[in-house]
């Protein structure tokens, strides 16, 4: 091969490099707003101040990106053995709800509320955890339990009136979000639950 063809070569390969980097930049940054659209798109149909959730419900959340799997499995399987340790099934349900394993966590978390029944944390992680698995029945149950302690938690406010809503029950979503609009009045969120009631009424008067 003469010198010249040697640069040539050389010259090619450091090319392919470049369009292959640029390429993969590029397709990455696709990836990261296709994710990031879908992760918009499921919390703008969940209520104000709802946790933060995995793109797909994947194993591949928040929680597994902070810690190993071993230390996850340690976790569960330290709640599990020990069903009396009101943190260690505090700590579990965390974990499975993170990695989207919402009916694994609500077993944690049932077991949490029968140790500490008074709880009002436990009380509303139950109805958000209830009311992601979309059992929404159980999930008013336990935000109407957790309204008895603070009526004035707006987080549970929108939750009910978010339910009521996925439940088609007009009656209670009126009450729900007449009572989310006295707690705060100028939320965004109002809009959308009153959009949504509207829709509802239509439908029962067709």
């Amino acid at each position: 091969m003469t010198r010249d063809n040697f640069l040539f070569a050389i010259i090619g390969i450091l090319l392919g490099f470049i369009v292959g980097f640029m390429l993969h930049g590029v397709m990455s940054e696709r990836d990261a707003e296709r994710a990031a659209a879908s992760t918009t798109q499921r919390q703008q149909q969940l209520p104000p101040d709802h946790p933060p959730i995995g793109t797909d419900g994947s194993t591949e959340s928040s929680a597994n990106s902070q810690q190993s799997m071993e230390q996850v499995q340690q976790t569960i399987g330290r709640a599990r053995s020990n069903p009396k340790d009101f943190d260690a099934q505090v700590a579990a349900a965390s974990l499975e709800y993170q990695i989207g394993q919402f009916d694994e966590a609500i077993k944690f978390l049932l077991t949490a509320n029968q140790l500490k029944p008074d709880n009002y944390d436990v009380l509303v992680s139950l109805g958000t955890a209830n009311m992601d698995a979309e059992h929404w029945d159980a999930a008013e149950k336990w935000f109407k339990a957790a309204q008895v302690k603070n009526p004035k938690d707006v987080r549970v406010a929108a939750s009910m009136a978010f339910v009521s809503l996925q439940k088609g029950d007009v009656k209670n979503a009126e009450r729900n979000i007449a009572a989310f609009e006295k707690l705060a009045p100028d939320s965004a969120d109002l809009a959308n639950f009153k959009k949504k009631l509207d829709e509802l009424k239509s439908g029962q008067s067709k």
